[in-house]
């Protein structure tokens, strides 16, 4: 069972592989994704009990904390988001459509979070840092009450962060556009 996931960004990529070798060898935690993201920085996800994941960031922290941008605990994370960071991604109804749009990989983690558990929808897709110049993006589909809730609640988490960088809702998308979501 998967307890609470970690996520770290470091402004460089060299560092950001050892800091990955480290924080695995500090503690029991599995690592979900390491890899380099936009603009030159390096992320890292960990998963494991909330005490593994943060002896890990700690650890990390203390080593290498010049270079940290970023780094969240996050425990009690719903089940569906934890999947979706996994790409374990199901066949999702093709509902309303909502996006969030922050400027951080830690940060879209928490919003679609807050989303999930807000409102009665599933996620469709949730990406982070690569390709997107360090932005995490969500997409959500359901009803079109549940994905306006839904796409609020994560959103309010971003703004209130001020890591928010922008939110769509679609209340009938058109197919062909599924086709490639």
């Amino acid at each position: 069972m998967i307890y609470a996931v970690g996520v770290i960004e470091l402004k460089s990529i060299p560092v950001g592989v050892e800091a990955c070798d480290d924080a695995l060898k500090s503690s029991g935690v599995r690592l979900i994704s390491a890899h380099p993201s936009c603009p030159g920085k390096y992320e890292i996800l960990i998963t494991g009990s909330i005490s593994e994941v943060q002896t890990a960031l700690d650890h990390v922290k203390m080593k290498f904390g010049m270079y940290v941008i970023d780094c969240t605990l996050m425990g009690r994370i719903d089940p569906t988001v934890i999947e979706a960071l996994m790409g374990a991604q199901p066949e999702a109804h093709r509902g309303a459509l909502g996006i969030i749009e922050t400027y951080s990989g830690a940060s879209i983690i928490k919003a679609a979070d807050a989303a999930v558990k807000s409102a009665k929808v599933e996620i469709v897709d949730l990406r982070l840092s690569r390709g997107m110049g360090g932005k995490g993006v969500v997409m959500l589909t359901g009803e079109v009450g549940d994905v306006t809730a839904a796409v609020e609640a994560g959103s309010d988490y971003a703004i209130q962060q001020g890591l928010f960088s922008g939110k769509s809702i679609m209340a009938a998308p058109h197919k062909d556009l599924w086709e490639y979501l």
